[in-house]
């Protein structure tokens, strides 16, 4: 009898702010649109604790790319944050199964 065994190998990335700290986050998925590429992330703690007072909010970034390397961008325009954020939303909810009725 075999035994199955399920990795589970999140990808990763960390990102750092405008003070250098670091933050690591799981891509949990990417869209691209007539506007770009885009990551829904989620931040990652070693900590459970941290995880635990964590507000839970996705972190939404545009990908460019510069002479082969990928960047992440804020998205600064509202509208545009807009669009994307829900498409992510109603993404996840079909994947996750998510009712908010």
């Amino acid at each position: 009898m075999s035994e199955q065994i399920n990795d589970y190998n999140p990808d990763l990335i960390t990102l750092a702010d405008d003070d250098g700290k670091e933050y690591t986050f799981e891509v949990l998925d990417a869209i691209e649109t007539d506007m770009g590429r885009y990551l829904a992330l989620l931040p990652t703690f070693e900590d459970p604790k941290q995880m635990l007072d964590d507000n839970g909010e996705l972190v939404i970034v545009k990908v460019g790319e510069e002479d082969g390397d990928e960047y992440y961008y804020e998205i600064e325009d509202d509208d545009e944050y807009e669009t994307v954020a829900d498409a992510f939303v109603d993404r996840l909810e079909d994947f996750f199964e998510i009712d908010n009725k």
